[in-house]
């Protein structure tokens, strides 16, 4: 009686351990290409050998990945995408998945089963969900073309490839001495049909200060806090822009025209200053002889009609006022003789 009762203690203790294992589900991650683990986490309290035990994983589609029957492996029963990638670790229950590709992202099912005299007995089961990864490629920028020199805008994109989950989003970093700035933009992404595998890229335009010096990253979130940033792409500050040289021939003309002016300024200072001097002049004040070093006359008369108006009567008086009674002389218009 007394052994009953420890029998059926110990039954009732291996179904709630498979309750309890069965409601649990591990998860495990692998990156594409690489090798996933999918535990069993057998405890083996009876230290039973694998001879007793008949153990197999089927994924969530209930296809078989692995069996180990009474030690034997048992490809026959192997659904074929899943032949000659596995491979069983006795020591830690645990069943390796190679080649791992996006496509094997699921839940899969480890079982074992003791073999008894009345048959195959259920005394473990497990749960657990396999994760693949792919790194994307560092982002890199891409200059579609530099800023022009009179808008300073930039106009570049940003891409990465070869990634899995897909990313949140993509955007932009400029920073400079003083501040920060983010440009986001629509993220393109392609997905290869084979491998699943994701491309993203963006196409962004912004301005760029040209006082200071400038860093722009490319900056792909993948998470909440998980990020990848391209390499650095560094614009330095523009030199201020000299002025034009002066054309050769623009600098004689303003030489010949300030000489010019030197000229004209000193030419009507001396007219001024002739204009003003004393000389002697007829009674009549109609004109004004003025002597020179070789005793030539010069006479300046208002108008040319002065001339035609002169006679032999005013000669005379004219003799008498220049000349003299002692010095007769004959007078012409531009000297006296």
């Amino acid at each position: 009686m007394r052994f009953k009762c420890t029998m059926g203690l110990r039954n009732t203790l291996i179904v709630m351990a498979l309750l309890l294992s069965g409601a649990a589900s591990l998860k495990s991650h692998a990156f594409f290409n690489e090798t996933g683990e999918l535990p069993c986490h057998f405890p083996n309290t009876q230290n039973l050998s694998l001879d007793e035990l008949v153990i197999f994983w089927q994924d969530q589609n209930k296809l078989v990945l692995y069996e180990l029957f009474k030690g034997q492996e048992k490809p026959n029963n192997v659904h074929p995408k899943y032949i000659g990638r596995t491979s069983f670790d006795q020591d830690s229950w645990t069943l390796r998945l190679h080649n791992v590709q996006i496509k094997d992202t699921g839940s899969y099912q480890c079982f074992i089963h003791h073999r008894r005299s009345q048959g195959l007995v259920s005394i473990h089961q497990m749960s657990s969900d396999l994760i693949v990864l792919a790194n994307f490629s560092q982002p890199e920028i891409r200059l579609i073309a530099n800023q022009t020199e009179k808008s300073n805008i930039i106009n570049l994109t940003c891409s990465s490839t070869q990634g899995y989950p897909e990313p949140q989003k993509m955007y932009v970093r400029l920073n400079t001495k003083n501040s920060t700035s983010n440009y986001d933009a629509v993220m393109k992404k392609s997905q290869n049909n084979i491998t699943e595998l994701y491309n993203v890229s963006i196409s962004v335009s912004f301005p760029i200060p040209p006082e200071t010096n400038v860093t722009i990253f490319c900056v792909l979130q993948l998470e909440p806090t998980e990020i990848i940033l391209s390499p650095p792409y560094n614009i330095d500050a523009k030199s201020p822009v000299p002025s034009p040289p002066v054309p050769d021939h623009i600098l004689w003309i303003a030489a010949l025209l300030v000489v010019f002016i030197v000229c004209g300024t000193v030419f009507v200072i001396l007219r001024k200053r002739k204009t003003k001097q004393p000389g002697p002049s007829n009674e009549c004040g109609e004109s004004v002889l003025v002597l020179s070093a070789d005793c030539h006359f010069a006479a300046v008369s208002r108008s040319a009609a002065f001339w035609s108006s002169l006679a032999e009567p005013r000669l005379a008086k004219s003799q008498q006022v220049f000349g003299g009674k002692d010095s007769p002389r004959v007078w012409s218009p531009y000297r006296w003789e």
